[in-house]
């Protein structure tokens, strides 16, 4: 009964997306706002703190949860910040247990409670490989994980005009608006020693477990956390040059095509970096989404082929976006996979194209200047604070 409820829940879901989905003008895309410095390697605000190793239980790792939770009570106190712990034995840990910990990033609108807001759920892994020593892994996710961050810069204030408006205009928000916007930071993503079922994703496979036992009340619209997940959007091995991402599950193409669809505009109107110039290649100007048209292709549905942390939920019904790249970067799993072999231009596209993704899904046309405002603002303010062995499994 729970899981044909939640299969219910999650079709009346993606009809109102796909009917209800407000697309922004190209006003609305012109005030997305790009990272500027804030993904300077060295000096950004966002990313420089990230490009550190970070394998669970270290202090790499406890430094960059301090940077993401600093961040957001720093610049973006509205989001609630939760942090969800486990541990587990690893294959090189004999009978130590090692601590995971994800960070929990959530803004709902003002008036509603748990169990009756749905989510945009946007995902990365932020620890780094245990081997090459020294691996800081900038693809691996440190880039991904700054893209969120900034994408939550970006959109916070028109969130709140939004919000603030709906409330002053008298709607009924109890029935208007019941969409937030989550942000998981996901530990133990990387094997130890060898990509297995038991030694991957240790953080993801807790916390979809441990989402989908907390049950909400009652009465309220979503049983439990996990099928609150509108959407979840996992961001990984981004910021390599020239990337090729598939469509890889038939049942959010839709999304998929959506996020396309506002590249193809960005390039159109020279909003994206990376994009060639008079003279340089046109091999720039090959879209990093090209198969917005798979459906009418006859191509193959590549999802499950790779595997990472949206694993877990899938496997709870939960609908996945997986933003990552076939080929895989070439510097992928080796000590070159550092801040200095990023693509800056092709990071800061990836950012600006996320954050128009979120915009239009949370449908905040006409309230974007109000974020590019406050984004620009948010940029002056100083916060506190060569093996290869399997990862990921590449098509």
């Amino acid at each position: 009964m729970a899981v044909i409820l939640f299969q219910a829940i999650h079709l009346l879901l993606l009809a109102y997306f796909t009917i209800a989905y407000t697309t922004l003008s190209d006003d609305g895309l012109k005030a997305v706002p790009g990272p500027g410095d804030d993904f300077n390697i060295k000096t950004g605000k966002l990313l420089a703190p990230i490009l550190q190793p970070r394998v669970p239980g270290t202090p790499g790792s406890i430094a960059v949860q301090n940077h993401f939770i600093d961040f957001f009570k720093t610049n973006l106190p509205k989001w609630n910040i939760e942090l969800q712990n486990s541990t587990s034995k690893t294959p090189v840990s004999g009978d130590k247990e090692v601590p995971f910990v994800n960070l929990i990033i959530t803004r709902d609108p003002p008036w509603t409670t748990p169990g009756f807001s749905g989510r945009l759920n946007l995902v990365a892994h932020y620890d780094s490989k245990l081997t090459p020593h020294g691996f800081i892994g900038a693809t691996d996710s440190a880039a991904p994980c700054a893209m969120l961050m900034h994408a939550a810069r970006s959109v916070d204030a028109a969130l709140t005009a939004k919000w603030e408006k709906m409330h002053a205009d008298g709607m009924d928000l109890e029935f208007e608006d019941q969409q937030g916007i989550q942000i998981l930071f996901l530990d133990g993503e990387e094997a130890f020693k060898s990509w297995t079922d038991t030694d991957s994703i240790y953080g993801a496979r807790s916390l979809a477990a441990e989402m989908e036992s907390t049950a909400y009340a009652a009465h309220s619209t979503f049983h439990n956390a996990l099928s609150s997940i509108s959407l979840f959007v996992l961001l990984d091995l981004l910021g390599a040059k020239n990337p090729t991402v598939p469509s890889y599950f038939k049942t959010t193409h839709w999304a998929y095509s959506k996020m396309a669809k506002l590249e193809r505009r960005l390039r159109s109107m020279s909003l994206f970096e990376s994009a060639s110039k008079s003279g340089a290649s046109k091999r720039d100007d090959k879209p990093f989404l090209p198969e917005s048209d798979k459906e009418k292709t006859g191509d193959r549905w590549l999802g499950g082929m790779i595997g990472d942390d949206h694993e877990p939920f899938m496997e709870r019904g939960v609908d996945i976006l997986h933003i990552i790249p076939s080929p895989f970067p070439r510097v992928w799993h080796n000590r070159e996979d550092d801040g200095e072999h990023l693509d800056l231009p092709t990071v800061a596209d990836w950012s600006k194209l996320v954050t128009a993704f979120v915009a239009e899904w949370m449908e905040l046309e006409g309230f974007m200047k109000a974020g590019e405002e406050a984004a620009k603002l948010g940029r002056e303010v100083e916060p506190r604070g060569n093996q290869q062995d399997t990862g990921k499994s590449e098509l």
